[in-house]
C-alpha cells in the first residue's frame, strides 16, 4: 500500500512509524511525558525490521527523549536514508541532559536553531516534513512561520512543511503556504477528526495520523485489568489524554471498543490491523503512524497493509454503532 503524501507528490508507504515511545523517559517538570524506560537495542531492531517490511514513511519529534528519538532513528535507519523519508518536528525547548521539555519558542530564529540541531541528531542534510509541534500556537504567530518554512524549502534544508494541531482553523493557516504538505492530528476508529480530515481533502495535504491505535487501547494487550507504570505518560496523563485515567484504560473507551470488536477483527485482522483499517478507510488522504516499541508491534502494524482498508461494508457497520445518524 502506498499514499501520496499531500502536496508534496512524495510516494510514502500507506503505514508510517512513530517513534514517541522510542524517545525514552522525558518529562516537563513533574509531568511524565515519555513511556517509561526503553531498551535502545530493540528499537533498533523494530525500525530496521519496519523498514524489511516496506514501511517508509518515520515520524518523530526533537521533544521525543529530548532528542534521543532522533539519534535511535538515525541509528537504525542512517544507511536506508534515501529509501526512506522522514519527518520531525520543532517548537519545544529541550535539555538533553536532562531529558526535560524546559518550555517552548515560537520564533523564526529559534526554528532555525532547531532545526539545524535536529539534523545533526538524525545525521542528515535535510528533513523531508517538518512540523510545527505547537498544537495551540496563536494562528498570527504561525503565519510568521509559514514564511520561514518557505524559505528553508527554497534553501535545500527543509522539503515540506505542516502543523501537528487538531484545529482546524489553525491548520487552515499553515495550508496558506503553497509547500504545506501535511496536518499533523489525533485520530482514530473511536474518535473521528471530521474537520481536519476535511480539510486535508480540499486542500491536497496528507492527514498524518497520530495515536491510530488510541495509545493501546486499541489492541489486545490493553484490558480492564491494565495498570501502566508511574513513569508512563498514561499514568497521570495531561488533560489532551482521554483514553486512560489513572493509569488505566478508559472504561467508555473500552466499551466503544467492544462493540465493534467484531467487525474490525473480521477477515483475519487482528484488533489493532482492523483499527489501522479504518484509518485508511476513513479518507485517501491518511497515512496513521502508530507507535512502536518492539518488533513483535512492527510486524503486527505492517502486517495491516496486506489487508488494506475496511470494506465499505464494514466501514459502514462501524459508523453504525459508534457514530449512528441523528434521529
Amino acid at each position: 500500500m502506498r499514499r501520496r503524501l499531500g502536496r508534496s507528490g512524495t510516494a510514502v508507504s500507506a503505514l508510517g512509524v512513530g517513534t514517541w515511545a522510542l524517545g525514552g523517559p522525558m518529562a516537563a517538570g513533574t509531568q511524565q511525558l515519555g513511556w517509561g524506560a526503553v531498551d535502545d537495542e530493540e528499537s533498533v531492531r523494530a525500525l530496521r525490521r519496519a523498514a524489511d517490511l516496506g514501511v517508509t514513511f518515520y515520524d518523530t519529534a526533537d521533544a521525543y527523549g529530548a532528542g534521543h528519538a532522533e539519534r535511535v532513528l538515525a541509528r537504525a535507519l542512517g544507511g536506508r536514508r534515501e529509501e526512506l523519508v522522514w519527518a520531525t518536528k520543532w517548537g519545544n525547548t529541550i535539555d538533553e541532559g536532562t531529558r526535560q521539555l524546559t518550555g517552548t519558542d515560537p520564533t523564526p530564529a529559534y526554528a532555525r536553531r532547531a532545526l539545524e540541531a535536529s539534523l545533526r541528531r538524525l545525521g542528515t542534510d535535510r528533513v523531508d516534513l517538518w512540523q510545527l509541534h505547537l498544537g495551540d500556537l496563536a494562528p498570527a504567530l504561525a503565519e510568521d512561520l509559514v514564511a520561514l518554512c518557505e524559505e528553508l524549502v527554497d534553501e535545500g534544508s527543509v522539503r515540506a512543511y505542516g502543523w501537528s494541531t487538531d484545529d482546524v482553523e489553525r491548520a487552515a493557516v499553515f495550508a496558506r503556504g503553497p509547500r504545506c504538505t501535511a496536518v499533523q492530528h489525533q485520530m482514530d476508529v473511536l474518535d473521528d477528526a471530521p474537520a481536519v480530515v476535511a480539510l486535508c481533502e480540499a486542500e491536497g495535504l496528507a492527514s498524518v495520523v497520530r495515536s491510530p491505535l488510541a495509545m493501546g487501547l486499541l489492541s489486545e494487550k490493553v484490558t480492564a485489568a491494565t495498570v501502566v507504570g508511574a513513569d508512563d505518560v498514561r499514568h497521570h496523563q495531561p488533560a489532551w489524554l482521554r483514553w486512560f485515567a489513572g493509569g488505566r484504560p478508559s472504561p467508555e473507551f473500552l466499551a466503544r471498543r467492544d462493540a465493534v470488536r467484531e467487525v474490525l477483527t473480521s477477515g483475519g485482522r487482528t484488533l489493532a490491523q482492523g483499527a489501522l483499517a479504518w484509518v485508511w478507510a476513513r479518507s485517501p488522504a491518511t497515512v496513521p503512524v502508530p507507535g512502536c516499541r518492539t518488533v513483535a508491534q512492527v510486524e503486527e502494524n505492517a502486517g495491516a497493509m496486506a489487508f488494506g482498508p475496511l470494506s465499505a461494508e464494514e466501514f459502514a457497520a462501524v459508523e453504525a454503532v459508534l457514530r449512528p445518524p441523528e434521529g
